[in-house]
């Protein structure tokens, strides 16, 4: 099932939805790292393409920790 979920990034509000299983990895990354979740989503905001918007964003950034070997 696909969540909307709101965020302050720098600042600023905003909402983006994933799928469950999206923010179920992006927790459990945010956990190996030893991060706050919402510091590590503007992390993803910083680093995406700017065109991109942050649902995709967020999806490839598991994908990427997934296909480098790393475990959730």
């Amino acid at each position: 099932m696909i969540r909307k979920h709101s965020i302050t990034i720098r600042g600023h509000r905003t909402s983006f939805s994933l799928e469950d299983e999206f923010w179920d990895a992006l927790r459990a990354i945010a956990a190996n790292r030893e991060m706050p979740l919402a510091a590590l989503i503007t992390e993803i905001d910083e680093n995406r393409i700017p065109d991109d918007n942050l649902s995709s964003a967020s999806r490839l950034y598991v994908l990427d920790w997934l296909k480098s070997g790393k475990a959730l």
